[in-house]
């Protein structure tokens, strides 16, 4: 089964790293320049499951990929394709992989909130589709080698309607031997929503108070991140999406445990003035009806007002700097 990952940042060239490590058939889409990183340097990992060094990976630009596909050329297609993509960057890269999708191609979308299953059912189909989430805490350092930060790389994903289960069963055996945790969920949306609601709580109440969880809660905040995750945990249930009990809790300790260095990347994101994903993560949700709170106020509307008016600013900052 040939497999296309599309990056090879810290999220793709961990998984997909991993991938080829176990002996799959693996291409890297890139950025011309990360390819030729990868083919002078080589995709090099570092964990505690591990350390992995893939020397020359196989690596395709979306400009030699759309010629492959102009001229004919069957390696143009690809029986899997996995997209870890930050969300903002979710139009480029339907665009990318689409010489790469053929009539039988399954996609694995790992990407932040709900919004991308409607843009790619869209453009290539819903049978193409399927529901996808990961936890991994890694990044790259400045030799451009993958980090794994912690004991957790978890790849879940699963069909999003009965006409699909027989056809994700087949790309099953491509994980067993990579070096991660591997899921196939038969309830992938309820998943996806556990992993939206909490990821807007972590980062809503990040970007408000600037700190990590465990500086919030010992600061006397830990009740703020409770009243956020409640908030949010509603709108999935309004949603038809409540979270398992056993989840919850669990989630519940996570945003409130004192000794915790917790932080979304959406609170780094923001203090570095680039692009972030406030609008998949945190508007988005918004987007779903709310139930009425007993006094009137939200802790999540307070987040996305501040998110907001950090949007403003810089934006007049940009104009002010091209005058």
């Amino acid at each position: 089964m040939r497999v296309l990952v599309l990056g090879a940042g810290a999220v793709g060239g961990y998984f997909g790293g991993r991938l080829l490590e176990a002996g799959q058939d693996v291409t890297f889409l890139v950025r011309p320049a990360r390819a030729q990183k990868l083919a002078q340097a080589g995709l090099a990992i570092t964990s505690s499951f591990g350390n992995a060094f893939l020397p020359a990976p196989a690596c395709l630009t979306a400009s030699e990929l759309r010629v492959m596909a102009e001229r004919g050329e069957p390696a143009a297609r690809f029986d899997l394709v996995i997209l870890t993509c930050k969300a903002y960057d979710l139009e480029q890269s339907i665009a990318d992989i689409r010489p790469a999708v053929g009539a039988e191609t399954l996609i694995i979308p790992m990407l932040n909130g709900m919004r991308h299953l409607q843009a790619l059912d869209a453009a290539f189909g819903p049978r193409h589709v399927l529901g996808g989430k990961c936890h991994i805490s890694a990044r790259l350092n400045a030799a451009g080698e993958i980090v794994h930060l912690s004991n957790v790389h978890d790849f879940v994903y699963g069909e999003r309607f009965a006409g699909q289960a027989e056809r994700v069963d087949v790309i099953d055996p491509i994980f067993s031997q990579a070096k991660f945790t591997a899921v196939h969920s038969r309830q992938i949306l309820l998943e996806m929503w556990e992993k939206w609601f909490f990821l807007a709580t972590l980062a809503g109440i990040n970007c408000l108070m600037r700190g990590t969880v465990g500086d919030i809660v010992q600061a006397g905040g830990g009740v703020y991140a409770l009243q956020l995750l409640e908030e949010c945990r509603s709108i999935a249930e309004a949603a038809g999406y409540p979270p398992r009990d056993a989840v919850y809790q669990d989630l519940k300790f996570r945003v409130h445990n004192p000794k915790s260095t917790l932080a979304a990347s959406l609170m780094t994101d923001l203090e570095a003035g680039g692009a972030n994903e406030a609008a998949q993560i945190l508007y988005d949700l918004k987007n779903y009806p709310s139930p009425v709170l007993t006094d009137g106020f939200s802790l999540l509307d307070l987040a996305i007002t501040h998110l907001k008016v950090a949007e403003i600013r810089r934006e007049r900052e940009r104009a002010s700097s091209k005058d």
